[in-house]
């Protein structure tokens, strides 16, 4: 998958799980299936990055996005089954992601 690709795909997805988290208390039959879709995309985006240009920390980095997507299909099986948790796994996931955000170093041209 190209670039251009994967990031069109890991916005839509990202509006996908924005929008099953925020719609389970008013649609909590529909909101699973956007989450799931959501979770599933941004975890085929992370998993598609290449990291064979990557360094040491880029790629621990990159573990943890993986690691924080799979939690989010975690997240979406939690939701479907009904259960509570769910709001755990999507907050330990958030972090993990809000963490890699704020420490990846930029790129350089």
């Amino acid at each position: 998958m190209n670039e251009k690709a994967r990031t069109i795909v890991f916005n839509i997805s990202a509006l996908l799980l924005l929008a099953g988290a925020g719609l389970y208390l008013a649609l909590p039959v529909a909101a699973p299936y956007l989450f799931a879709v959501g979770a599933a995309g941004i975890t085929v985006c992370y998993l598609t990055m290449p990291i064979k240009d990557m360094d040491f920390r880029r790629r621990r980095l990159h573990r943890y996005n993986i690691f924080a997507g799979l939690l989010c299909i975690f997240t979406s099986a939690l939701m479907f089954s009904g259960r509570k948790e769910w709001m755990i796994c999507l907050t330990i996931s958030a972090l993990l992601q809000l963490y890699t955000a704020f420490v990846t170093p930029k790129k350089e041209n």
